[in-house]
């Protein structure tokens, strides 16, 4: 299981927080009681939910205790549960159970996401959004750099590659019986970003996360330094000498019938 860093996923919190505004502002509630954040991370998305809804009951939910500290720090009165994401149920009737980049790390999570949408009370919402990126050079070149060096051997035993994300239709198939109403979109983010070496500080708060943490220390150095190589090659610099990051994101709005 990859160890996730706060201070690493807040080095780019305003275009993080982008797709998590852009998921809620397609909420369709006017007011909410209970509200839950699953995958709450340091609790940028929290903040939005206790925003958007300040009368309700707003709980953050991860399983990472570096993000769930980081989060008690950022929102002192918002009570924060330490979880397995693929096992937790609601114990109370929730309006809103928010996910925001989250459920594409669960195991088997479509499964999970029509357990959790049939817990939900008429009219309750579950709304997420999950990176749809492993075509994009960012993650295709992951793994081509972890087979090119002495490094190789470190991944045995290690389960390092994401799952690609089912087609949409997978996810309407299975949420249908329990929604009065699916919205299901792509939105592609290009993100202006310094330079390659900023594309590699951005994966290593996520995804470049499994792909060096089985690494030692040297291992990790020249691991690094041969991706950092393959994305300077694959991003080259624009007029201004950024360069642009493209993020496909699926999200999914669904209602509970």
């Amino acid at each position: 299981m990859a160890v996730w860093s706060a201070g690493q996923y807040v080095k780019f919190e305003d275009e993080r927080t982008r797709p998590a505004r852009d998921l809620l502002d397609h909420v369709p509630l006017a007011g909410a009681r209970h509200v839950v954040d699953i995958g709450c991370g340091p609790g940028n998305s929290t903040e939005l939910l206790v925003e958007r809804f300040p009368g309700a009951k707003v709980v953050g939910l991860d399983s990472s205790p570096e993000m769930l500290a980081a989060a008690r720090k950022r929102l002192p009165d918002v009570d924060f549960i330490e979880a397995d994401i693929a096992a937790w149920r609601p114990s109370a009737q929730v309006d809103l159970l928010y996910a925001n980049a989250v459920f594409q790390w669960v195991p088997e999570h479509e499964a999970v996401l029509a357990r959790l949408l049939e817990t939900l009370p008429s009219g309750g919402v579950l709304a997420l959004q999950m990176p749809d990126n492993l075509a994009e050079p960012t993650h295709l070149l992951m793994a081509e750099a972890a087979r090119s060096g002495p490094w190789a051997e470190a991944y045995a035993g290690h389960d390092v590659a994401r799952a690609v994300l089912p087609a949409p239709a997978r996810y309407y198939d299975l949420l249908e019986p329990f929604a009065s109403r699916i919205d299901i979109w792509h939105t592609i983010y290009n993100h202006p970003l310094a330079d390659a070496a900023a594309i590699v500080e951005w994966v290593k708060g996520t995804g470049l996360r499994p792909w060096i943490d089985p690494l030692n220390e040297m291992q990790r150095r020249d691991y690094l330094a041969e991706y950092t190589r393959r994305i300077a090659r694959a991003y080259p610099p624009l007029h201004d000498g950024k360069v642009l990051l493209r993020f496909p994101r699926l999200f999914i709005v669904a209602t509970r019938r």
